[in-house]
């Protein structure tokens, strides 16, 4: 079931008694102590640095464990352990180090355990440098290591929505027995905001799959490899990519901002979308009928969305913005499905879009502005 979120929904009150100043990554942090999270695995890069730095403190206070890896690999590795043993556990990291972490995350996949992945993202490729980018999208929502394989991957555009859509990972994870990614980049994570920690859920989950010791009950076996017959891994790619399209049905969620009378629709996530928000306010002023469609979770991504404002006669055309050369247009060209134009504009390695090019390349592209 298809969700459109309230722009206001997650409007801070900052007179909240119990509202606090913190930056993303401490939200995130935080909100996943909330969730139950007592097993933290990770290793250490800018700009997800405060993530580590806060849990190796909170988790102790709450019973729970702290170990800085060795490496990516191995954080990635102990994840899986724990998670198979039942514990709700979490690793973090920036663009390079989730990149080392995908052999793990395609195990944790085919395993079907569960785990929450922060990514503050940074730029790249290679070790690129430790400021802004959303280039991650494709390795995140195409299955970044190998196999067929998909996560659910969430992408907030503010710090409270870093809280909130962790504690929801984690019960999507067990939900739906997958690893579940935050897709954020280093302005959430290193921005302070206004935010009201989440209460818990007070879901609970049965995880008769477990390995908990087998006295008294047949063994379980958790794993990733099928060496024979063929038709054992066949089958179980079949069963996984059923668990997906029920996910594609149950998760699409997005934001619409101002698309009522709009002529043109943007489309961007997270910190892109808040600098979208303005460039349509100031176009509007102008007289120039801008909105916006923001995935709020970006795969599942939400292409009923724009399949709906593509039958629309008065919609001329599609500009998505991001903070890369272009990944989420392709997902967006295919749910407009060639209805309408779709144009883009983008910047990487550390480029921030800006009002005047974003309305530029609007002009140039689709001949409005």
């Amino acid at each position: 079931m298809a969700t459109i979120v309230d722009e206001h929904a997650l409007d801070v009150d900052s007179t909240a008694p119990d509202c606090l100043l913190m930056k993303g990554n401490v939200a995130m942090s935080e909100a996943a102590i909330i969730a139950g999270c007592r097993f933290f695995f990770g290793y250490p890069i800018t700009p997800q640095n405060e993530v580590p730095m806060y849990l190796s403190k909170r988790m102790p206070e709450v019973g729970g464990v702290y170990i800085q890896a060795e490496s990516e690999v191995a954080a990635i590795n102990m994840v899986y352990g724990a998670a198979a043993a039942g514990a709700r556990v979490m690793t973090s990291s920036s663009s390079p180090g989730i990149s080392l972490k995908q052999e793990g995350i395609s195990y944790l996949a085919a395993a079907e355990l569960p785990c929450f992945i922060g990514n503050i993202q940074r730029a790249g490729p290679g070790l690129g440098n430790i400021t802004v980018a959303q280039s991650d999208y494709f390795q995140a929502v195409k299955g970044g290591g190998h196999g067929d394989y998909r996560i659910i991957v969430l992408a907030p555009s503010s710090v409270q929505e870093m809280a909130h859509l962790t504690l929801e990972g984690f019960d999507l994870a067990d939900e739906w027995r997958t690893p579940v990614m935050l897709l954020a980049d280093a302005i959430l994570g290193q921005t302070s905001e206004p935010v009201i920690l989440p209460k818990p859920s007070g879901k609970t989950f049965t995880k008769q799959y477990i390995l908990d010791g087998c006295s008294g009950r047949e063994k379980r076996v958790i794993q990733s490899l099928w060496l024979n017959p063929v038709d054992a891994v066949e089958n179980h790619n079949l069963h996984l990519q059923e668990k997906y399209a029920q996910i594609k049905k149950a998760l699409p969620r997005w934001e619409e901002y101002m698309i009522d009378d709009a002529e043109i629709i943007l489309t961007a996530y997270g910190t892109t979308s808040r600098i979208v928000r303005n460039t349509i306010k100031q176009a509007r002023k102008d007289g120039i009928k801008l909105g916006m469609i923001r995935p709020v979770i970006v795969w599942p991504f939400p292409s009923e969305a724009y399949q709906k404002q593509a039958d629309r006669p008065s919609v001329k055309g599609f500009m998505t913005v991001e903070m890369s050369y272009g990944q989420m247009v392709e997902d967006v060209r295919l749910a407009v499905a060639g209805k309408k134009p779709v144009g883009f504009y983008g910047r990487g390695g550390g480029g921030i879009p800006d009002e005047e090019h974003i309305r530029a390349a609007i002009k140039e592209q689709l001949g409005v502005g």
